[in-house]
Parts: structure tokens; sequence; C-alpha cells
């Protein structure tokens, strides 16, 4: 059986369904670009025209309110600035005032209105189930791999389903735990000498037989449900979407207080941005640990690139080409966090060094006319940003404390409110999530007080020196994600 015959066994069609429920001829031409969907999207082409104009009038007013909050700082600002010129000279006080203060500021600014103004569309109830390929790339994933695995087969996914787990060459028990399981759907790719993420996910795709595939860590854990949930939202999601991320949440968050304080960086911020990003039409990262990709897109651009960031590098590519990628707030993995300082930093800095990889490769996405470039250029800042807190705010702070304000003084105080109302939105929101799907969010005070008040202390040098790894083309590697 061939793999459109598969496809179409499943329940699949060709085309898309009018207001009827019958099947009309494929997607010619959306946005400028050719849609190759195989699968059923539902919703009217009209329907589907007015909701992007709101969401168009939503963004205009977003980035309107966003510039006025931004223009108040500045006026307040001046007399810092002047101050400040006094010691720095007026071209270096400008730029730091700005990197700290006015720039950071107007971004906490269109968050808080962009989460404000939006409102998730509701997925569509599935009448059937298309056939999905997940792969799992596994480098010394003993402790972990078969509790992934049973978090697939806990899914009951109605559809039919294959999973290839690609042993990258590792070099513990990983291969002896998967000799020890034989559910029907898996399949496990066994490569002898560890050659990367990258290399061992694009060995799975060369064997995926469906229109969907989804990535998912080798240490990951599905929440019930998260594979229709994810399924269901790209289904619900505009025709020209690509891929969907899923909602990433730290799985060993009580180990001690370096998981707890991520756990608050995972349910707040990585979720907040993806969520306003998906709102204006392109999430920019569908991470590796869940994420679910339209197949032939994904042989489109050539699979994942070989580099530490390959999700990022694979994301903007397909953004690139002119497809959306959206996010599905409760489809739920939980994975393992770093568990120490050092290995929290490392990953990082990967996650920094891909950033530079994606401008690397896809910089033309700063000049393209769609709503999502505004993010693509606050990537663009913040190196800029991270190198100013490291050399010019905290050295600030240390200042402060002796009562020399040039820096941090009590102008800083008035970026609290924004901070606090910012994180108490955002706490709103995934708590009703939460509640949503049957969890409840755990106390976890003293992480949240680290998070807020010492997390950029370590996280943005942290940051700064992934930036000059890449710059400098230091060796890289995919042990940490």
């Amino acid at each position: 059986m061939t793999a459109d015959e598969r496809d179409r066994a499943a329940g699949q069609v060709t085309g898309r369904r009018n207001n009827a429920g019958q099947i009309a001829s494929p997607s010619p031409i959306l946005h400028g670009l050719q849609i190759d969907e195989t699968l059923d999207v539902p919703g009217s082409l009209s329907g589907r025209k007015r909701r992007l104009l709101q969401v168009r009038a939503k963004y205009a007013l977003t980035l309107a309110i966003a510039a006025v909050w931004a223009t108040l700082s500045y006026l307040l600002a001046v007399r810092w600035i002047s101050d400040l010129s006094a010691v720095l000279g007026a071209p270096l006080a400008y730029s730091v005032v700005f990197t700290i203060a006015i720039l950071p500021g107007f971004m906490n600014a269109f968050i808080v209105i962009g989460l404000l103004f939006d409102r998730r569309p509701k997925r569509v109830a599935l009448s059937t189930h298309p056939g999905i390929s997940i792969l799992v790339a596994a480098f010394n994933e003993e402790s972990s791999i078969l509790s992934t695995l049973e978090s697939i087969e806990r899914q009951n996914y109605p559809g039919p389903l294959q999973v290839f787990v690609i042993n990258d060459g590792s070099t513990d028990g990983t291969m002896e735990k998967l000799r020890s399981v034989s559910y029907p759907w898996l399949q496990v790719i066994d490569l002898k000498v560890n050659g990367g993420k990258a290399k061992a996910l694009n060995a799975g795709l060369e064997k995926v037989s469906f229109s969907l595939t989804i990535t998912l860590d080798g240490d990951s854990y599905l929440y019930r449900n998260a594979l229709s949930h994810i399924v269901g939202r790209y289904l619900s999601d505009p025709p020209n979407t690509a891929a969907v991320a899923g909602s990433v949440l730290v799985r060993n968050s009580r180990l001690n207080i370096i998981t707890k304080i991520q756990e608050w960086d995972y349910f707040h911020g990585i979720a907040a941005i993806k969520r306003l990003q998906s709102l204006f039409q392109g999430t920019l990262v569908a991470q590796g640990a869940f994420s679910l990709y339209r197949t032939n897109t994904l042989r489109d651009v050539g699979g994942w690139t070989d580099c530490v960031g390959e999700d990022i590098v694979l994301t903007w590519a397909m953004l690139k080409m002119g497809y959306r990628v959206g996010y599905c707030e409760d489809a739920f993995v939980f994975t393992n966090a770093p568990t120490t300082f050092a290995q929290f930093i490392r990953q990082r800095q990967r996650w920094s060094r891909g950033l530079v990889e994606a401008f690397r490769s896809h910089s033309g996405l700063l000049f393209h006319r769609r709503m999502s470039t505004l993010f693509i250029w606050w990537n663009l800042f913040f190196p800029l940003m991270d190198l100013a807190y490291t050399v010019f705010f905290v050295p600030g702070l240390l200042l402060a404390v002796f009562g020399i304000y040039w820096i941090a003084g009590p102008m800083t105080l008035l970026v609290l409110p924004l901070a606090m109302l910012l994180n108490y939105l955002m706490f709103l929101i995934q708590a009703s999530m939460f509640v949503e799907q049957g969890l409840r969010v755990r106390r976890n005070v003293v992480g949240f007080l680290c998070y807020a008040l010492l997390y950029g202390l370590i996280l943005q040098p942290a940051c700064v020196v992934g930036y000059m790894m890449e710059v400098l083309g230091l060796r890289k590697s995919w042990g940490t994600k």
C-alpha cells in the first residue's frame, strides 16, 4: 500500500470541505504560495479572511499602544539620558537606556496588550483522525525512553500511528531498553555512530509514511490527549499552516531550586511568547521537544539542518517559504529540564547559538511583509539587549548599592508595575488552561521569586557567551536540549 493509500484509508482526503461538508477542489493559491494541503481543513475561506482582518486590527492597535508606552518612557528618561551622557557620552548613553529600558518596555507592553486581545479559536471536533508519524531522536536516554514510549501508548490515539525511535549512537543502555518492549507501532533505527540530532531526525524522516510528522524528545512525557489536541489544532488552523508547536512544561520541577526556577520560565515566559506569536501568524520556534509538521513541507525544506539550533532553523525555513507556524497551548508535554547551573547555562548557550544560526541562514525574513516580522526584529535585538544587560545593567546594580545611580536607580522602579502586570496576566492565562486540562498549578513561591528577581542575572550573561561561541565558530554538540 502506498503512502497516499494509507492516508486515504485513515480517513484523509485531498482538498478541503466546503460549508456543506462536501469535498471541494484543493485551494490553489493562498497568500502568494502554493498549498499542497492533503488533510481535511474545516471552515470557510471567507470566515478565515474575516478572522485575519480582525487579527490585523488587533496587531495595529497593540503596536500603537506599545509605541505610546515607549514614547512616554523615553520622555521620562530624558533626564536620565542627560545625566548618563555626562559620564559615558551621548551615543553610548542613548544606546544603554534604549537597550535596557525603552526597548524592553516596548516589548513588555506589546506582550501585555497582545495577550489581552488573544482569543484562541476553538478546535473542531475530529470526525476522523489522520495517520501520524512520531520521530524520537534518542542519545543516552536509558532512564527515560520507556516512559516516553509508555506516554505514547497511553494516548490511545484513534488514527494510524507509527513511531520511529532513532538511537543516535548511545553509549548507555538505551538500545537494551528499546529491545525490551514490543509495541506494534514502534520501529527502532539503530545508528551505530553518534551523528547529532538533525541527522537522527532526518534518518527517521526517510521512513515516514503519513502526512503529519511529530517530533518528541526521548525524555518527554505526553499528557493525556496531547496528540489529538495538536492534530486538532493543525486541522483547525489556516490552510497555510505548516507546523504547530506543542506546549512544553518541566517534568522534574520538584527536584531542586534550578528546576523550580525553570518551571516558571516554561510555564510563564516561553508559553506566553509562543501564544502571542501564534496570534500574529508566526510562532518562531516549533521546538523539537514536541511539535507537529506537515511531512511534505519538511521534505521540501530538506529536513533538519545539521546545527545546534536545528528546530529554529527549520521553523524559519518554513516561515521563509511563506508558511504559518501555529501553537497548541493545551497539547502538553512534560520534559526534563537541566538540573545543574552548568547544564542550564549550556542549554541556553545552545539556544543562543541556534538564534545566530537562524539569522545566518534566513536573515531575509527581516524584510518579509507579514505581522510575524516584528518578532524576527525582536530576535535581532536580543543579543544587543543581553549584552547591554550584562555589561551595563548588572554593574549598574552594584553601583546603586553604593548610592551611584548612573544606570540603575529610582527610575528603574518604573518598570516594576508593568512587569508585575505581565507576570500576573501570564499566570491567569496559564492557570486557566491548567484547570481546563485537569491540572493544578503547584505552589512554588521560592522558585517564582528567584525567577522574577535573579533569573536574568544568570540567563543573559550565559546568552552573551553563547552568541560569542557561535560567532567564533567553537565546537558544537547536541548533548543538552
